[in-house]
């Protein structure tokens, strides 16, 4: 009763949606054989079916024409007849549990890639350049305005023979339509810009050609920002008259609004919000807009809490609330508030590495969650107990590849011990959470604490385990997920030493974790370019000190994601740090009381100094392979992995053979450092079989 907002029925049109949850458009990008909805991406809509939710949207992006390249993004493609039978087989998949799905329909215009496939000119209305994806472009002519106006129709129809539930335009983030919409890209003088209603035409003409092609029984919507967030660009103000302008004609029968445009780095970094941001950002502006139309308005930006979602809805703010990150998480989020299991939700974090690995143009998937979009492959989100022997299981490490070896080897109904050498679960989670933009990462040390509790594994906390404690438990199966440390001594010239009063450099482990005191002239060198470095900057900023990041790479933070670098730049900007690239860190020497770093251009081969009093190194990790090689050779399996039946989802053969002694693997930065979901992937696919 608590949530009953949440899933109470609404009427789209024609069409009852079960619940008030959506999983709103976005690009999955796993849409293979030239777009086609297979069945990797079939399975992963129909767990978010199986999860309760009441409408998926699919396919953000997904194109009309052929001039609108879909394989930059494995977008679905709708401008061939191929997409019927892959939209049939989808939409059996949803209803048979009860939910509904529509696709996001577009033209890209200017906002895509022209390098690859078919190599298309790109259009748009005036022929301007998008920032993001530096496309040039040439002005579409009026011919070629009234042959995608077709396509979309033809699309919608497609849809529809598919057996799809609807439709939605894409008029947001600079899609064709809202490219046609916005001033700053639209400068044509005929009768499709200048005036008001010039710049409205094709959409207009998009929407009145879909709803011919579909009837007044197929369920239309549009998507669309509340507020451009430029200066020459379309005010809320702007956004409220033009959602009125189409909800007048009639023909609409949802409006999904969206906060911020998205063409240039900053914006973008506002439309998908991370973990910098607050609680439901933009919905003032999707409210704005509920305030003048009379159709539903559907709103999704940062809202993932089942009482964040019901608070929205009570309050009549919107209609309908996008949970989608949420559903990529916990595809079973709907469910688990029905069964009362709200604590067993595996929240979003806001960490983003499902989106930002879409704008790297690879698949989606989840930062905690490794089962999301691999459905297809066998991965699990529930766990099924074993049938076979009950197994004797130690885990080694507290951080995430641990925690989830430790989970699924319990909830297989193995008996598990987890020893961890600190007083805390988290691993590297809880020194990235330290970080002024991250601290909304330890929600994922949270689920495993609350998880590993519930299952009743015995976790044996700031216990370092060695050879013989782990042999006193008598295991079969040892998972190593010890980490590692920091790759200070990679060159012998940057002066590190052990003992940190001697050593001449610092970890960003040290200086997040509180192991040392923040200097107040600090040069950090950043080989790696991903989160801990930038974060590392925004901390010791925050703390008062003078901050240069210094990176050999393009850019500080450039691996660190295109929605979520942005986020960083405006706090280190803010705070007056020096962002510098191209230069390596040569050595470091004392003199006197500073330090001088020697810094390396490496296409000039010139140097420069810096004269600090700390110098902060990240280089990335070493693994911690003491106890691995500890243990190995008393191992029946000598600690190998079976690749090939790892990387097809099988079990390892070693479980099924009889011998004495226990079975060793190990995982994560222990084995070869990478990132939090590669290490959780390694342990689900590991451990499932245990």
């Amino acid at each position: 009763m608590a949530f009953e907002a949440m899933f109470q029925p609404i009427q789209l049109g024609k069409l009852t949606i079960r619940n008030r949850v959506i999983s709103t458009a976005h690009a999955e990008v796993i849409a293979t054989d030239g777009g086609m909805t297979t069945e990797r991406y079939v399975k992963y809509y129909e767990e978010k079916a199986k999860g309760g939710v009441g409408l998926a949207i699919c396919g953000g992006s997904s194109v009309v024409s052929i001039d609108s390249p879909h394989e930059w993004w494995s977008s679905v493609n709708l401008s061939t007849d191929r997409i019927i039978p892959h939209f049939q087989n989808l939409a059996d998949a949803m209803h048979k549990h009860g939910a509904k799905i529509m696709i996001q329909i577009t033209h890209m215009g200017r906002r895509t890639s022209w390098h690859g496939n078919d190599w298309p000119t790109l259009l748009s209305p005036s022929g301007i350049r998008e920032p993001i994806h530096r496309a040039s472009c040439k002005t579409i002519e009026p011919e070629e305005i009234w042959r995608i106006i077709g396509d979309f129709a033809k699309a919608a129809g497609r849809a529809k023979a598919g057996g799809l539930d609807g439709v939605e335009l894409s008029a947001v983030h600079q899609h064709m339509i809202d490219q046609f919409w916005s001033p700053r890209v639209n400068k044509r003088t005929d009768e499709w810009g200048g005036t008001f209603e010039g710049r409205m035409k094709f959409g207009l003409e998009v929407l009145k050609a879909v709803r011919a092609e579909v009837g007044d029984d197929f369920c239309v919507g549009m998507r669309l920002s509340g507020d451009e967030f430029h200066a020459d660009g379309l005010s809320h103000e702007d956004m409220k008259q033009i959602a009125k302008y189409y909800d007048d004609t009639g023909m609409l029968d949802f409006i999904g609004v969206v906060g911020s445009g998205a063409d240039t780095h900053n914006t973008l970094a506002n439309a998908i919000p991370n973990m910098s941001f607050p609680p439901e950002p933009f919905l003032h502006l999707a409210a704005g807009i509920k305030a003048v139309v009379k159709a539903p308005v559907l709103h999704a930006q940062n809202i993932k809490d089942p009482n964040q979602a019901t608070r929205i809805l009570e309050g009549g703010y919107v209609d309908m609330v996008g949970m989608t990150r949420g559903l990529i998480a916990d595809p079973h989020l709907i469910a688990k508030i029905k069964m009362d299991q709200v604590d067993r939700i595996k929240q979003c974090v806001g960490a983003n590495y499902c989106i930002d690995r879409q704008y790297q143009g690879v698949d989606v998937l989840c930062i905690q969650n490794a089962a999301t979009t691999r459905e297809y492959m066998g991965l699990p989100h529930i766990i099924e107990k074993t049938s076979g022997t009950r197994r004797k299981v130690v885990v080694v490490g507290g951080g995430p590849g641990g925690m989830e070896a430790a989970r699924v080897a319990a909830e297989r109904g193995h008996d598990v011990t987890l020893f961890e050498t600190s007083d805390a679960l988290g691993g590297q989670i809880t020194i990235a959470a330290k970080a002024p933009q991250r601290d909304q990462i330890a929600g994922i040390t949270r689920w495993y604490q609350l998880e590993l509790t519930r299952l009743g594994i015995d976790l044996r906390l700031a216990t370092r385990a060695d050879e013989a404690a782990i042999k006193d438990l008598a295991p079969d199966i040892v998972v190593l997920a010890t980490g590692g440390r920091p790759f200070l001594d990679q060159h012998a010239e940057w002066g590190y030493a052990e003992n940190s009063d001697e050593s001449l450099v610092v970890s960003t482990w040290d200086v997040l974790s509180g192991h040392v005191e923040p200097g107040k002239n600090v040069l950090i060198f950043d080989s790696i370019c991903e989160f801990a470095g930038v974060s590392a900057a925004d901390f010791l900023a925050d703390k008062g000190a003078k901050v240069e990041i210094v990176t050999d790479d393009i850019k500080p933070g450039c691996a660190a994601g295109g929605t979520t670098f942005p986020t960083y730049y405006r706090s280190l900007y803010e705070k007056e740090v020096i962002m510098t690239s191209d230069l390596m860190l040569r050595r470091v020497y004392r003199e006197g009381d500073a330090l001088v770093a020697v810094l390396e251009n490496e296409y000039s081969g010139t140097q420069e100094e810096r004269v600090v009093d700390q110098v902060v190194v990240e280089n990335g990790i070493r693994p911690d392979e003491v106890l691995y090689y500890g243990l190995k050779e008393q191992s029946r399996n000598k600690g190998q992995v079976d690749l090939e039946a790892l990387y097809a989802i099988q079990p390892q053969p070693c479980l099924a053979e009889e011998g004495d002694g226990f079975l060793l693997f190990r995982l994560g930065d222990c084995t070869a450092p990478r990132n939090t979901h590669a290490a959780i992937y390694d342990a689900l696919r590991l451990c499932k079989d245990f």
